[in-house]
């Protein structure tokens, strides 16, 4: 059998009082006696009642709930943004609801639909790799739900935007790759579609024509930088006729699949193939040879998303405008590039 859900009803029925005393006596109203206001507070422990949270935020026009949707959960860059959002959201009596499109058009705009039947106050967002029409997220700024967007987001949707330098980032891994005697430097990029992704293409380009270096389509590859995309694209960058002197890969895991090819197939690493990787997540500075990655300062950009959500809610905010934060980045040298200490 079901078991009925504990309603208002209910502790009014036990205690011979009106629903709307029990509500009053819940919500500490200063008409209600705090003698009432224990009593029903101890039925409704008794009872196991739960509140009906979409109920009150219709009442209120207030959930103190923010929709987050990440690409994924299990990397340290996401879940070091969550973790800070949540801290600074926390302290101001908000709650975060997770969702993950798991780089899917389709379940971004499911959660997107089921972010706004729960009437949250607000959606956080990275976007997945997939989404090009923007549609959906109008959708969110036309109900006048603040929008913010971390990583990776659209100048188009015109709402604040939290990031790193993805063009700058790109010049210093290949000044870098070029200070070590790298002369023939590819690129493991992301989907050009994706702003970040494209940014980091057009750094890495714009970074070889000023160190006069020869860019051959043959070693520009895009992928979705995953672990088995590196393996994949690391080994049709060893078949080819002139191998590559370093490989850029805008992404740790891919950046792991392809040090694993390079270690079976006996590279030297960085003397052969020097190697650098994007986001720092832990294991890059674990394995061996460490991995040369970029730090995206993860912390601040899940309490910059915060508070930019927070002040829209403090200003009440109904009409956007393109607001970018955009972090500088560091670019840690390690073992798989370093030819100095090798």
């Amino acid at each position: 059998m079901i078991k009925k859900k504990t309603t208002i009803k209910d502790i009014a029925n036990v205690l011979n009082i009106s629903p709307a005393a029990v509500s009053k006596a819940l919500h500490n109203d200063s008409r209600i006696s705090e003698k009432t206001k224990t009593a029903v507070k101890q039925v409704a422990k008794n009872l196991n009642y739960q509140p009906n949270h979409l109920a009150s935020a219709l009442r209120s026009g207030k959930s103190k709930l923010v929709g987050v949707i990440v690409p994924r959960t299990n990397s340290n860059f996401f879940s070091s943004v969550l973790q800070n959002l949540e801290e600074v959201l926390n302290k101001e009596g908000y709650n975060i609801i997770i969702t993950q499109s798991n780089e899917s058009y389709k379940k971004e705009c499911d959660s997107i639909d089921a972010l706004l039947y729960t009437q949250v106050d607000g959606i956080i967002a990275s976007m997945a790799n997939e989404t090009v029409d923007l549609s959906y997220y109008e959708k969110i700024k036309s109900k006048g739900i603040p929008l913010i967007l971390f990583d990776r987001g659209e100048n188009d949707l015109n709402v604040d935007y939290i990031g790193i330098d993805d063009y700058n980032s790109s010049h210093l891994i290949v000044n870098h790759l070029v200070s070590q005697g790298c002369k023939r430097i590819a690129h493991i990029g992301g989907f050009k579609r994706t702003r970040i992704f494209n940014n980091r293409i057009r750094g890495y380009i714009n970074a070889l024509e000023k160190h006069n270096l020869p860019l051959n389509d043959e070693l520009l590859i895009e992928c979705n930088l995953t672990i088995d995309a590196g393996r994949e694209k690391m080994l049709e960058l060893l078949s080819l006729e002139n191998r590559p002197d370093a490989v850029y890969v805008a992404g740790d895991y891919a950046a792991l699949g392809a040090l694993q090819v390079l270690k079976e197939q006996n590279i030297n690493i960085p003397n052969e193939i020097a190697l650098v990787g994007f986001g720092n997540e832990p294991f890059s500075s674990m394995v061996t040879p460490s991995i040369t990655s970029i730090e995206q300062h993860s912390k601040d950009i899940g309490k910059k998303a915060a508070i930019a959500f927070l002040q829209h809610i403090k200003n009440n905010t109904v009409k956007q405008q393109l607001t970018k934060t955009i972090l500088d980045v560091e670019l840690l040298i390690r073992d798989s590039s370093n030819r100095n200490n090798s």
